[in-house]
């Protein structure tokens, strides 16, 4: 089976967006929200593009500032020269004072424009969803207008990640929502997903020394469920980091036979297996998959 059909194929960790990427994420917490936000925010301004926080309206801007902050170095030079932002919907909807799908874009198109104009390679938006309450927005609308938003991100100048509060949001909206999205992020950082279909292994996260226990058992029950005849693919290519051990267990297993192995995985992880000694299994293959992030 194709990664591409797997469970959890449209999963990733919040650092492998690129622009032009519309991405769904929930949250249980305030501590899980401000690591997705901070990482993503951030990595907009290494990239050059303009960012926007629209946060939840309960939230002054003066928290969401300490939010940022205390999860990475000072963002005071981006949010001084205006690179970084903190907004809410309300007040990008303004004058207006109701939701509706063909303001909402047409604003973010607008925004999107300036930021160009204004010299940046593009503009990421982060929108905390506590905003359909605040507007009392019709959740059928929203859906609507998650499934009918191609548009706003065609030409990969905008990107957004739309966060959903597991404590507001009922299950069956926030399937819906999740599945109207053609990304899905993990929702807090340092997690590892691991998803196994017929001879496809997906591994999603990060592999550090915490999910060493865990990515190696996967892989082993992935080895043993597979047959000897068959090919087995492992694709790490959404890993944003794997541990030294991690791979020296993947090489160990590797090495005591069964099926053949092909390891989708991003040119990094290529060179660190291949400087452990994949290249002395001939039944493993590496699969060099470059991601533009």
């Amino acid at each position: 089976m194709p990664a591409s059909e797997v469970e959890g194929s449209r999963l990733m960790p919040v650092h492998h967006m690129r622009p032009g990427d519309h991405a769904f994420v929930s949250y249980g917490d305030g501590e899980s929200r401000s690591q997705i936000m901070a990482t993503y925010a951030w990595l907009g301004v290494a990239r050059g593009e303009k960012v926007t926080i629209y946060a939840d309206p309960r939230l002054g801007e003066r928290e969401m500032r300490h939010a940022v902050h205390a999860r990475g170095p000072s963002m005071a030079p981006a949010l001084g020269c205006g690179q970084v932002e903190f907004s809410t919907m309300r007040a990008l909807l303004s004058p207006d004072r109701e939701f509706t799908v063909r303001r909402q874009q047409s604003r973010l198109a607008e925004e999107t424009e300036r930021a160009l104009h204004q010299g940046y390679t593009g503009f990421r938006a982060f929108i905390d969803m506590a905003w359909v309450a605040d507007l009392n927005a019709d959740v059928a609308v929203v859906i609507h207008r998650e499934t009918h938003a191609d548009h706003l991100f065609a030409d990969g100048h905008y990107s957004e990640i739309c966060a959903y509060d597991r404590r507001w949001f009922a299950r069956d909206v926030l399937d819906q929502m999740a599945e109207a999205h053609p990304c899905r992020l993990l929702d807090r950082l340092g997690l590892l997903s691991i998803t196994a279909a017929d001879d496809t292994l997906l591994v999603v996260g990060e592999a550090d020394v915490s999910g060493r226990a865990r990515f190696t058992g996967g892989v082993r029950a992935a080895l043993a469920r597979t047959d000897r005849s068959a090919l087995l693919t492992i694709d790490l290519s959404r890993l944003h980091f794997l541990s030294l051990g991690c791979a020296t267990d993947l090489l160990a297993l590797a090495a005591v036979g069964g099926p053949r192995l092909s390891v989708a995985c991003s040119p990094l992880v290529a060179r660190t297996l291949r400087r452990l000694g994949s290249d002395a299994l001939p039944q493993l293959a590496l699969i060099e998959v470059s991601r533009q992030c």
